[in-house]
């Protein structure tokens, strides 16, 4: 699943532990950098080092929150990756013949669903993609997983 800082993120990944849980595996944490224009190359290094600090800051934040829901069992690996967000995504599906399904939390906003759930529902993926709305309860997620 991707993470972010995103609300929706949390329904997701409650979404995919409680799947983990049932059907066993892991959960795929991955944080995408999305490369921004620099002409400097000190200045884009120094970018990655902030961005991979803060990846590795939503990582510790997410498997708190699921050790405190009660998904304490549930393992996680972390992947940061740098690119476009959709582009980075198919080719994690590409490389990691492990990964089965992508969980994307839906935006509850006015503007629709967010862009990744856009991207991902129009066009073909290789694997299953599970959205999950951003406004679900723990419980109503839980129950069905």
């Amino acid at each position: 699943m991707v993470v972010d800082e995103t609300p929706e993120v949390y329904c997701a990944l409650f979404y995919a532990a409680g799947r983990v849980q049932h059907a066993g595996g892991r959960v795929q944490l991955l944080y995408v950098i999305e490369p921004e224009s620099q002409f400097w190359e000190g200045v884009r290094q120094a970018q990655l080092e902030e961005q991979t600090i803060k990846a590795r800051a939503v990582f510790r934040l997410l498997r708190r929150e699921l050790n405190n829901k009660g998904f304490e069992g549930v393992a996680t690996e972390d992947v940061i990756r740098e690119g476009k967000k959709a582009e980075v995504i198919l080719k994690q599906i590409d490389e990691d013949e492990d990964v089965s399904v992508l969980v994307l939390g839906a935006s509850t906003e006015a503007s629709g669903p967010g862009p990744l759930v856009a991207a991902f529902t129009g066009g073909p993926i290789p694997i299953p993609v599970t959205i999950v709305p951003g406004d679900s309860a723990i419980e109503d997620i839980k129950a069905p997983a």
